[in-house]
């Protein structure tokens, strides 16, 4: 049985585009997933480089300082100086380590009292060890209260804003008496 040539060309053909496929698609996935996951991560340090946090919101500060006591690993700077307590600093701690982005998009800065950010939730400012600081600005929800609009200042483009829509986890973190930061002595 002879093959003619224009046969032969196009199995020739389905074998390479399949060849290319299988390439693409299952060889190069987890490159592009695990790309695609960087590129969503909020901030791209450890918890462990964190040296300070500070929190501005409605006109006060917390200032929160790694400290490395067995009792309490945080102290609180400001409003007072006193143990903080280490769930409340690890929730939000956790929250930028890990947190991701679920979508982001541009807009002009002009815009940025529609997603809140000229009077934000809070501020979120860190302080790695190395000296190398990182910001994050909380803006007001999203219509169904799934995310909060959130921005980046050192992600800035002229005269645009990226918005970054991230967990309504932040929130809670971030929205706390002042009872809640300080550190209580386990009652037995």
């Amino acid at each position: 049985m002879k093959l003619q040539r224009t046969t032969l060309i196009l199995l020739v053909s389905a074998i390479l585009l399949g060849g290319f496929v299988y390439v693409y698609e299952i060889q190069g996935a987890p490159k592009r997933e695990a790309a695609k996951a960087k590129k969503q991560q909020l901030f791209s340090f450890e918890e462990e480089q964190i040296q300070t946090v500070t929190i501005y919101r409605d006109q006060q500060t917390w200032e929160f300082e790694r400290v490395n006591k067995q009792k309490s690993p945080w102290r609180m700077k400001q409003p007072q100086d006193t143990p903080a307590s280490d769930g409340a600093i690890s929730f939000l701690t956790n929250l930028l380590v890990n947190g991701k982005s679920s979508r982001s998009f541009t807009v002009p800065s002009k815009q940025r009292q529609e997603y809140g950010l000229d009077q934000p939730l809070a501020t979120v400012v860190v302080e790695l060890k190395n000296q190398e600081i990182h910001q994050l600005i909380l803006g007001k929800p999203d219509f169904n209260r799934s995310s909060l609009y959130a921005e980046k200042p050192q992600r800035q483009k002229s005269g645009k804003l990226e918005v970054l829509l991230v967990s309504i986890d932040f929130e809670y973190a971030v929205n706390r008496q002042q009872s809640e930061w300080l550190y209580q002595e386990a009652s037995k």
